[in-house]
């Protein structure tokens, strides 16, 4: 069922401000080419008292984006752009010297005189010394140096940003190392990364909950097609030209972060000097299950100067495929309220245990292009829309062991007991330690065998558009942009059949599962057959290896489209003036900002389960029918040999049943949750001869709207709910930069921000998804976690690239949001022969206060400038390390409810440690890196309590937790020459599970590994 919400006149105000946009681009064009005669026309430089001019690479001609241009007598500063221009304004008339600066040359010096009229310097900075810098010295080969140049351009941003950040940029030709953005990320210090089968996919900055965490491109926040939790996986690292992760709010940021913001600056033509062509090729393996994967990028860009001005336009597109397989393990505790037995109140036993084998296919690919055009002196214009996507094309054999499938049969005894290892009659073994059972050893007599198999066609796509200008208007600067982006978020799932065991009654049919959970790195299931004897107690016949042996029938079989779209509309618009405040250099700039954002979930279900329908569509219910020859792809000991599915064959009963059946809409599952912020905000940047202080406030109105269906279960009548609120924030935030000496900076912050609660929690209606086997729940009461916080850091920068640092920060959050998981326990979503009751339910709840605070140090250097100091051999300069680390504390009060008091808990999603160790060698064009990462264990979602017999408890065993995660990558390049580099990367080198646990590291309760990977590939640039 569709809504009309996503219809509603909700563009006026967008429609407004980009009508606005294009209406100022072509007056201020026109200003700029107006009254030729005029002493100071609009649009250039102030005179007399100017100096602008580039600031570049000599030989190459790159730019050095952020190299610092100063008149230290003067007091006056300014930072160079992308484009390699700067502006010095409000110089008097006489003779100055000029300091520029960028990590990895020595300070150039140039002395200019400044009369009536405006001065142009163009500096090419090389690594001679003083006035002779750029003058004939050596010159640094392009490319042929990666880490080193993207080092020095990231430290040199990072050191003159006016608040805490942290930058990947690219190497002098435009390269960043990693495939994706997530990857790239990782590196930097205070960023960890939540992985899934074994590749990057969220960020968490300084340890905190990923949800704390922004995504912008070009400083537009793009809403990922799960909504506020941002994916970076699927973004491709070509489309960047830098990444700055911005760990300290100014006003200018939105106030929907609190632990900081991931900005993509894209590329843009004008970054390089003239034609660009860069392209990549690589073909791998997968060691896992013996899989291929490949990649590949091509980035075009050139310039073209006409008579109207000069335009740019820039290219990229890339694919990154691989095929894989899993080995995977999962087991669901739970408190038996029929365990009363002596140290019950300890016990949490295994409800299930499966395995979730995959086959799968998984992409990331984008496109994109960027037009800038330069009409004027200064005066932009771009246009840019960009596309990626992550796509998994699956197919899920899935096994599961309904362990308590009769736990309603289990004995209620509360007395010690002696050993028996036959269990009583009519029970079957399940939470009875008088059989010698544990939760985690023991055999369970006629289990339920629930196979289900499932292809998936999963993809998220992110399509973002955005046209923007930048104009200098006088002592008045202007920019504006408008962004429209559409996520989607495609769950489509075209087949899943389930097979079930027969019943109870015919136990001897089922099996008898002889379980080991002992050891958290493997599950070992051994299968038997079961033996009902004459005085109805249970026994365990021969062992079976073959799964299918045990006899199972189709009993469902569903086709799933389903689909999240999530359209985003944001105008915005900033003006700034620089001004002298008390004698000091000031920039005062204000802005405002609309946003319209509206997230529509819609499904639609063919659903057939009776022996009639199967009939009718002449669909087989024996596993045989879609069975294909060939043994298991993966290497973990399953205790038990199966048959892959035949994909063709399983999508083929689809077409059959749809003879029987039709989709039909899930009003159940039906959502729409809008989002609109209105704000504003002012800001002062001062600039002294010790520093600068940036300080201001953002405010920000957000109305939410959400509107789903409640289905009544008794009589599937689905009626509309909708919920309303509005809100309004404010965010002051101070930041105080202390240039101690040339090379000491220190920095302190003040800042505020808030993480709201993301789309679907906002929803009024509980959803389910029967493939998942699991039922979730909107909060639209929820509310903001809102935070304040304070950093202070101390920063060194030595010659030529080296960096320490050292700070700490506490963050106070209130409203804590927690992902609540438990077992549903409920029938009310009961329908079409489902029981629903025992899926995993969760949903999002505000706890109380919490806090999180930590220290975070980072240290990177090369060799290569203690060598003669040491007598070391030339060679030796090539080794370099990059090391950085950072310690966490959090606690946060989860909800109380009833009787059931509140706890402190970790916050979630924040690790206690976080670190990265990197090693290289650069030098005679070689390049070899080895990278190690490192986060300690987080809380994944609170589990419910309550009461269990006479104890208050974790019913599904306690709250769950991702444990530690360790990586070891490495890669290895060789620049042949200027234009050609050959590359090897080697990934996942330790092989280590992605694994879950509930209450203690004891009880896993998910665990997979994925295999190392080995690429090699070339890389070309003209």
């Amino acid at each position: 069922m569709k809504s009309n919400l996503s219809n509603r006149v909700r563009g006026r105000v967008v429609a407004h401000a980009l009508l606005a946009g294009c209406a100022l681009s072509p007056l201020t064009v026109a200003s700029a080419h107006a009254r030729p005669d005029a002493a100071t026309p609009v649009g250039a430089p102030r005179a007399p008292g100017a100096i602008t001019g580039t600031v570049s690479q000599a030989g190459s001609g790159e730019y050095l984006d952020g190299a610092s241009v100063s008149i230290p007598a003067l007091d006056l500063s300014t930072v160079v752009d992308r484009t390699g221009r700067f502006s010095l304004v409000g110089v008097p008339a006489g003779t100055h010297e000029l300091v520029i600066r960028y990590v990895g040359f020595p300070d150039a010096r140039r002395t200019v005189t400044v009369a009536d009229a405006p001065v142009t310097l163009d500096v090419a900075m090389t690594t001679g010394t003083g006035e002779t810098a750029g003058e004939g010295a050596e010159i640094v080969v392009s490319g042929s140096r990666p880490i080193a140049e993207s080092e020095a351009a990231a430290l040199q941003i990072q050191r003159t940003s006016p608040s805490l950040v942290s930058v990947i940029a690219s190497d002098s030709i435009g390269r960043l190392p990693d495939q994706n953005v997530a990857q790239a990320v990782s590196r930097l210090p205070g960023v960890g990364v939540q992985r899934d089968q074994g590749q990057a996919r969220y960020i968490t900055l300084r340890g905190a909950p990923i949800n704390w965490t922004t995504l912008s491109i070009d400083g537009i926040n793009v809403v990922s097609p799960e909504g506020r939790d941002a994916r970076f996986d699927s973004i491709p690292s070509a489309i960047a030209s830098q990444i700055v992760v911005r760990k300290a709010v100014t006003p200018d940021m939105t106030g929907e972060t609190i632990a900081g913001n991931v900005d993509i600056i894209t590329r843009s033509a004008f970054d390089y000097p003239g034609m660009k062509v860069q392209a990549k090729g690589g073909l791998g393996h997968v060691e896992l299950g013996k899989k291929t994967e490949y990649e590949g990028s091509l980035v075009i860009s050139d310039r073209i100067d006409t008579g109207i001005g000069e335009f740019g336009i820039v290219s990229s597109a890339s694919l990154y495929r691989r095929g894989m397989v899993t080995d995977n393990f999962e087991t669901d505790f739970e408190a038996v309220k029929e365990d009363k037995r002596p140290g019950y109140q300890t016990r949490n036993w295994a409800r299930e245990t499966e395995n979730k084998l995959y086959r799968l296919t998984r992409k990331n690919y984008s496109l994109s292009t960027r037009l800038d055009w330069r009409p004027a002196p200064g005066h932009k214009l771009f246009a840019e829309t960009i596309y990626s996507a992550f796509a998994d094309d699956e197919q899920r054999n899935n096994y599961i062991f309904d362990l308590d499938d009769q736990q309603s049969r289990a004995p209620t005894g509360s007395a010690a007991c002696n050993v028996n290892a036959r269990p009583a009659s009519g029970t079957t073994g399940y939470a009875d330690v008088c059989t010698g059972n544990t939760p985690l050893l023991g055999t369970v007599y006629g289990v339920d065998l629930n196979a289900n198999f499932t292809v998936r066609k999963y993809k998220q796509s992110v399509f973002t558009n955005t046209i923007g200008g930048d104009h200098e208007l006088g002592e008045w600067k202007v920019a504006w942009r408008g962004n429209f982006t559409r996520s989607i978020d495609d769950r489509t799932q075209p087949a899943q059949l389930n097979y079930e065991s027969p019943s109870f009654a015919n136990a001897t049919n089922r099996l008898t599962v002889g379980y080991d959970l002992t050891d958290p790195q493997l599950a070992k299931v051994q299968l038997f057959r079961t033996i009902r004897n004459a005085d109805g107690t249970f026994s365990r016949g021969a062992q079976v290896t073959a799964i299918e042996d045990f006899p199972t029938s189709l009993t469902r079989l569903r086709s799933l489209k389903a689909q999240d779209v999530t359209e985003a509309y944001t105008a915005k618009l900033d003006i700034s003036r620089e001004a002298s405040l008390f004698g000091a250099q000031t920039v005062f700039t204000a802005g405002v900002r609309y946003d319209d954002r509206t997230k529509t979930a819609n499904e639609n279900l063919l659903d057939i389960n009776s022996a009639a329908q199967f009939a009718a569509a002449g669909i087989s219910t024996n596993y045989a029918a879609i069975a294909k020859p060939g043994g298991f792809q993966g290497e973990i000991p399953l205790g038990y040999t199966f048959q892959y599915f035949n994909r063709d064959k399983v999508l083929g009963l689809v077409d059959q049943a749809r003879s029987v059946a039709s989709y039909q809409p899930v009003d159940a599952n039906f959502y729409e949750v809008g989002e609109r912020v209105y704000s504003a905000y002012a800001m002062a940047t001062t600039t002294t001869n010790w520093g600068s202080i940036v300080g201001g406030a953002r405010v920000e109105h957000i109305r939410n709207d959400a509107r789903a269906f409640s289905i009544d279960a008794a009589t599937s009548v689905a009626t509309p709910v909708e919920a309303k609120s509005s809100q309004t924030l404010v965010y002051p935030s101070l930041h105080l930069n202390w240039d101690v000496n040339d090379r000491m900076k220190a920095r302190l912050s003040f800042n505020t921000g808030a993480a709201r609660p993301d789309y679907d929690q906002l929803r009024p209606n509980l959803t389910y998804n029967d493939a998942n086997l699991t039922v979730s729940g909107g909060n639209p009461d929820a509310k903001p976690e809102k935070a304040k916080g304070v950093d202070a850091y101390v920063e060194y920068y030595t010659m030529p690239r080296g960096f320490l640092s050292i700070g700490a920060y506490y963050k106070d959050v209130t409203n804590v949001l927690f992902d609540s998981v438990q077992t549903f326990g409920s029938n009310i979503l009961n329908s079409g022969g489902s029981d629903r009751s025992q899926y995993q339910f969760s949903t999002v709840l505000n706890g109380g206060k919490g806090y999180i605070m930590g220290i975070e140090g980072a240290i990177q250097q090369q060799l290569d400038p203690f060598t003669a100091d040491l007598g070391l051999p030339d060679w030796m300069g090539g080794f370099g390390i990059q090391l950085n680390a950072t310690i966490n504390k959090s606690r946060a009060d989860t909800p109380g409810t009833g009787d059931i008091p509140s706890r402190k808990v970790p916050l979630p999603g924040a690790s206690d440690a976080i670190y990265n160790l990197i090693a290289y060698y650069e030098k005679y064009g070689f390049s070899a890196r080895v990278s190690y990462q490192n986060r300690s264990a987080w809380l994944d979602a609170i589990g419910s309590v309550a009461k269990v017999g006479d104890t208050v408890r974790g019913v599904d065993g306690g709250d769950f937790y991702w444990a530690k995660d360790n990586e070891l990558d490495a890669s290895v390049r060789y620049a042949i020459n200027g234009n050609f580099e050959i590359y090897a990367d080697f990934a996942n080198l330790l092989n280590g599970p992605g694994r879950r646990y509930v209450g203690t590291s004891t009880y896993t309760i998910e665990h997979e590994t994925f295999g190392r990977r080995y690429t090699g590939g070339v890389r070309v640039t003209f």
